[in-house]
């Protein structure tokens, strides 16, 4: 399949979209190119972030740069859907002053192939690649080239109450259990988690299939996989959904409602991001004394599972005007002294594996150790340049959980997701 032709009626609409986006932004994207005299003027798009440490880092790779270059932080949507459609239409303008861009885990396949992102080669590559977790660099490799630095990892733990429950459950079968056992006590029960139909559904599905020995597409991703793992990822979502263990909001819950569920004091057990960590500690005190983490649980005791990996990855892009100080600012960027920053303000876990080692990061992150466990068995959503719409089939397939019928939503999911990889059908 030629996944290019994908784009091209799209392109006409969206090259207007963006001119006018241009032209009614000549400086607010953070000014053009540099003069002939002054450093060059690089822009960064990436995530908002409240901390301050990608500033910090932007700002501290432009004292480092020795006036060659200058970096100006420019923040993207707050929602990833939000933060794709941007840098699309700009990319599909040819736009020259998207120079590093930081990109969902799950977008290189589509923005290389597009075209649009330029690969790290020579020195470049080898400097991106030292050190840096595995799984990571998977998510910035499409068909064996690298298109990206990785900048940030994240996964989720198993977050509970040792007053609840002083030892942890190893399987979704012990903590389902565990939470009838509490529900039947009269003792808050609920296991939070993402149930709402949007990208975090995916990702429990995602993680669910892939410790139950499976995947969504085959190895070379031309088609489905599923089968049995599919059914059984599918049955264990649908028994949470209708025991004591669901949030009565499940149906409508993102990261966040469930941290504060959490935090209500309502739920014995979270699946969610470090982010939760710092949120119980400043907001609920007295819950921080028993607020404890676990490795993600199982699907079958004997095998680990297998939490999906997201994070942010560094790429140039194609029509940047200076792609060669582009490469060397993503890189300081990433480095290990901004890595640790953004773990520290902004509790994002790090792509350098020797800072989970690092005293300073394990004082602030006491769970270091399981996080890197947790990313060097992660697994990776489905790369190629239809994931958008095959998380979209996945989402709406299983949603709301409570009304998953197993055999026949993983057949319809297996059309879906057939329909998407072949740019046919309508996306539900």
């Amino acid at each position: 399949m030629d996944r290019r032709a994908m784009r091209r009626p799209l392109k006409p609409a969206l090259a207007v979209a963006a001119a006018l986006l241009l032209a009614a932004l000549p400086t607010g994207c953070g000014g053009g190119p540099s003069t002939s005299t002054g450093p060059a003027h690089l822009n960064w798009y990436n995530f908002p972030d409240d901390s301050g440490a990608l500033q910090q880092a932007a700002d501290s790779c432009t004292k480092a740069s020795g006036g060659r270059y200058t970096i100006a932080y420019n923040k993207l949507p707050r929602a990833a859907d939000g933060q794709r459609q941007q840098l699309v239409r700009r990319l599909a303008a040819h736009d020259k002053a998207l120079d590093i861009l930081g990109l969902d885990v799950t977008w290189a396949a589509e923005f290389a192939e597009a075209g649009w992102i330029r690969p790290w080669t020579g020195q470049n590559r080898v400097r991106a690649t030292a050190g840096t977790l595995a799984a990571s660099l998977k998510t910035a490799t499409w068909k064996r080239k690298l298109y990206a630095v990785p900048y940030n990892a994240n996964t989720q733990l198993l977050w509970y109450r040792d007053d609840l429950v002083p030892r942890p459950p190893t399987t979704w079968a012990q903590m389902l259990d565990m939470s009838r056992a509490l529900a039947k006590a009269g003792k808050p029960h609920h296991v939070e988690i993402q149930g709402a139909q949007y990208e975090g559904l995916t990702v429990w599905f995602n993680t669910l299939i892939e410790s139950a020995g499976g995947s969504i597409l085959n190895a070379t991703a031309t088609a489905p996989s599923l089968g049995a793992p599919a059914v059984r990822a599918a049955g264990i979502m649908h028994e949470l959904a209708t025991s004591p263990a669901a949030d009565p909001s499940l149906a409508n819950q993102m990261e966040d409602q469930n941290r504060l569920a959490m935090e209500s004091g309502t739920a014995a057990f979270e699946l969610n991001y470090p982010f939760v960590y710092p949120s119980m500690k400043a907001n609920q005190p007295e819950l921080f004394k028993h607020f404890h983490w676990a490795p993600y649980p199982r699907v079958d005791a004997a095998r680990p599972a297998r939490p999906t990996i997201g994070g942010i990855d560094l790429a140039i892009g194609a029509y940047s005007q200076h792609p060669d100080l582009a490469h060397e600012a993503a890189l300081c960027l990433r480095n290990r002294d901004n890595q640790m920053t953004a773990a520290l303000k902004g509790g994002l876990p790090p792509t350098l594996r020797s800072l989970y080692s690092d005293p300073k990061l394990i004082a602030s992150y006491p769970f270091a150790a399981d996080i890197l466990s947790a990313l060097e068995h992660a697994s990776v959503r489905p790369q190629t340049p239809a994931y958008q719409n095959i998380s979209i089939a996945v989402s709406h397939t299983l949603s709301p959980p409570a009304g998953i019928e197993p055999v026949s939503a993983v057949a319809d999911m297996k059309g879906q997701i057939n329909d998407a990889l072949q740019s046919k059908g309508l996306i539900p």
